[in-house]
C-alpha cells in the first residue's frame, strides 16, 4: 500500500473513532502499533497517553521533533462524510486526526530515508491540546519528553480552512494568541420583580458590567495592539417576576503581547472593585492564565517559507494574519525555537468553508499529501542547516 493510501485509511479511522483530552488509549495505541510496524522505536506515559517516536539518522547532527496533537472535542459532528464519527458527542473538529495521520506519513517517509539524514527526529503525539490552561504540552515535557533527546528546533504544522489546499500559512512571529479565561459571580440580592428597590438587581449590574467590559480594548489597549475580550456564557434568574440575586458570567480574553495582557488584567480588576462600590455589590472574579501566544522564531519561520516555496512555489505563500485563536504549541516554543504553520485544508472553489470547532467541519484530504511532503521537506532542511 502507498504511504498515502495508507495515511488516508489512519486518518479516515481516527476520524471514526474519536477520543477526548485524556482519554486517547486507543489512539495512542494505534498511533503506536503503526510506528512498531514502520520500525521506528518510541516510548510511552508522557501525559498519559502521549508518544515520542524517534528516528536516528546515518551521522551525527541536530536534533528536530515535529509535533502532532492527537484529542478530539465533544461535539456532535453533522458533516456529510462516510466515514463521520461513531462516538455520539464526540468528533474530530480540529483536524487533530489529520494531523496524527500526516505526522505517521512523515515518520514513514523520514524512516525510509533516514540512511542520507544527518541527526535526529523526535515525532511528538501529543494528547490534551484542547485541554486549556492544562493542555498536553508541559505535561509532557514534565514526564520528561526531552530528558534523553533535547530538540535543537520544533515545528508544528495546523489545517486551516481559511487556505485551500496547496496553500501555506506562515508568519516570522505570531501566529496564534494567548487564551485565558475569566468567570465573574455577581451577588446582589433577590426580591419581588415589582419592588426592584427592595433588592440589588445582578441582571441589571450583569448589563452595565458587560458593556463597560468592552471598553477596556476600545479605551485602553493600544489600537496597534490587538486584545479582545468575550462573555461566553451567562447564568442567572429563577422566574420572570423574581429580581436576581446573582449571576455567572464565563469567558475568555485573548492577545498576543504581554503588555497588552497585563494592561486588560489591571483594567478588569479595577472595574470590579467600581463595580462591588457602585452598585453596592459583591463580584467574585477569577482570571485564569491559559496558553500563551504562539510566537514563531523568525530564522526557523523562514526556513518554513523556503521549503515552502521550493516545494509548492512562491503563490502557495499567501500573507496572512495571525489568528486570536489559542494553541497549546506555544508552550513547545517557550522553550525551544521553532515554527508553527496553517496547511490549507478547504477546496479551490469553496466560498464559505466551515471553520475549525464547527460540527459541519470539512477536511479536504488531498491536503494530507502536502502536509506530509512539507513535513519531510522542512525536516531534511533543518537538519542540514543545524549541520551547516
Amino acid at each position: 500500500m502507498a504511504i498515502i493510501d495508507q495515511v488516508k485509511e489512519i486518518r479516515r479511522a481516527l476520524h471514526q473513532n474519536p477520543e477526548l483530552g485524556g482519554e486517547e488509549w486507543e489512539t495512542s495505541k494505534r498511533i503506536q502499533e503503526e510506528l512498531q510496524k514502520a520500525g521506528i522505536p518510541f516510548k510511552t506515559g508522557f501525559a498519559k497517553t502521549g508518544v515520542l517516536g524517534v528516528i536516528e539518522g546515518n551521522s551525527e547532527g541536530g536534533t528536530v521533533a515535529l509535533r502532532a496533537d492527537i484529542d478530539a472535542l465533544p461535539i456532535l459532528e453533522k458533516s456529510a462524510v462516510d466515514f463521520k464519527s461513531k462516538v455520539d458527542g464526540k468528533m474530530h473538529a480540529c483536524g487533530h486526526d489529520a494531523h496524527t495521520s500526516m505526522l505517521l506519513g512523515t515518520a514513514f517517509k523520514l524512516q525510509e530515508m533516514k540512511e542520507q539524514l544527518p541527526g535526529r527526529v523526535l515525532l511528538v503525539f501529543q494528547p490534551n491540546e484542547e485541554a486549556s490552561p492544562i493542555g498536553g504540552a508541559r505535561p509532557m515535557m514534565e514526564d520528561g519528553l526531552f530528558d534523553e533527546f533535547k530538540p535543537d528546533v520544533i515545528f508544528g504544522q495546523h489545517v486551516w480552512p481559511d487556505l485551500p489546499v496547496g496553500q501555506i500559512g506562515i508568519r516570522d512571529k505570531e501566529m496564534m494568541g494567548a487564551s485565558d479565561t475569566l468567570s465573574f459571580t455577581i451577588k446582589g440580592a433577590g426580591g419581588h420583580a415589582s419592588m426592584p428597590h427592595q433588592g440589588k438587581d445582578a441582571i441589571v449590574v450583569t448589563a452595565e458590567f458587560i458593556s463597560s467590559l468592552q471598553s477596556i480594548v476600545s479605551r485602553n489597549v493600544n489600537p496597534l495592539e490587538s486584545a479582545v475580550i468575550t462573555i461566553g456564557t451567562i447564568n442567572g434568574g429563577y422566574r420572570y417576576n423574581v429580581i436576581a440575586d446573582q449571576v455567572v458570567l464565563k469567558g475568555t480574553v485573548r492577545t498576543y503581547s504581554q503588555k497588552a495582557k497585563d494592561t486588560v488584567k489591571r483594567r478588569l480588576e479595577n472595574l470590579v472593585k467600581g463595580f462591588e462600590i457602585a452598585y453596592e455589590v459583591q463580584i467574585d472574579f477569577e482570571y485564569v492564565d491559559g496558553y500563551g501566544a504562539t510566537i514563531n522564531t523568525p530564522e526557523w519561520a523562514e526556513l518554513v517559507r523556503g521549503s515552502a516555496a521550493q516545494l509548492l512555489g512562491e503563490a502557495a505563500l499567501p500573507e496572512v494574519d495571525p489568528s486570536m485563536a489559542g494553541e497549546d504549541f506555544s508552550r513547545f516554543l517557550e522553550n525551544i525555537p521553532g515554527a508553527f504553520y496553517w496547511l490549507g485544508c478547504s477546496k479551490e472553489d469553496e466560498k464559505a468553508p466551515k471553520p475549525l470547532h464547527d460540527p459541519e467541519f470539512f477536511f479536504d484530504e488531498s491536503a494530507l499529501e502536502v502536509g506530509i511532503e512539507t513535513m519531510v521537506k522542512v525536516t531534511v532542511d533543518a537538519l542540514k542547516k543545524l549541520e551547516g
